[in-house]
């Protein structure tokens, strides 16, 4: 779907931002999409920076026939997507907007302009990218290490909350197939997973919230 013009509050949206990205927002050009909209192609050549203003983003991979993917990670207000082909490579992933989203997108050249006027904004990219490198090392070491269950259990618990009365819950609504492609498997062996954890007691199935009914054990 073809993006559209941004309908909602964006200098509020702007000045909530962290103050060296709130700079670099305001010489961007404000974009929104639709949910399912395509923002980037992996492969695709691109000097573009994404700054999530409202909504949500997925960066993801797929395979050589288009069946399975392989989710790198979703990004909300505050984040930013586009970073890696500022070195003017091709896109390293592709980005999906998961609902009503805008954004404030940057070229190249602002990026490096606003760099040259304020020094922290390029210190605020350095710790962004080392976090998310980290986090991509992690990630192989699960699927290379871990097994489904495994990768599965520590993902809700990186993503659980408490809630009132202790009560863990993850309030991002996902489904078998976002699951699956977080941990890198199949839908159906999440699907087999998510039953044995429900008929076990360890899940509430309604979501979203998935309520987390009691800590799951470290091997199934």
């Amino acid at each position: 779907m073809a993006t559209r013009k941004a309908a909602v509050d964006v200098p509020a949206l702007i000045d909530a931002l962290p103050t060296p990205l709130a700079g670099l927002a305001r010489q961007g050009l404000v974009r929104a999409y639709r949910t399912g909209t395509l923002l980037m192609q992996e492969g695709d050549m691109g000097d573009t920076l994404h700054i999530v203003l409202a909504g949500r983003v997925r960066a993801f991979t797929l395979d050589e026939g288009g069946e399975r993917e392989l989710t790198f990670g979703s990004y909300g207000p505050g984040e930013y997507v586009g970073e890696l082909s500022l070195d003017q490579g091709p896109r390293s992933a592709s980005v999906v907007a998961t609902e009503t989203t805008t954004c404030a997108v940057v070229t190249r050249r602002t990026l490096r302009q606003a760099i040259a006027a304020d020094p922290d904004l390029a210190f605020m990219i350095i710790e962004k990218l080392a976090r998310r490198a980290r986090a991509a090392t992690f990630t192989a070491r699960q699927l290379a290490l871990n097994d489904v269950y495994g990768r599965l259990r520590d993902l809700f618990e990186a993503l659980g909350q408490t809630g009132e009365g202790g009560q863990r819950r993850v309030d991002e609504r996902l489904t078998q197939r976002d699951l699956a492609g977080r941990i890198g498997c199949s839908r159906e062996m999440v699907s087999r997973v998510m039953k044995d954890l429900h008929a076990g007691g360890y899940v509430d199935r309604v979501s979203p919230p998935l309520r987390l009914l009691r800590p799951w054990p470290m091997r199934w």
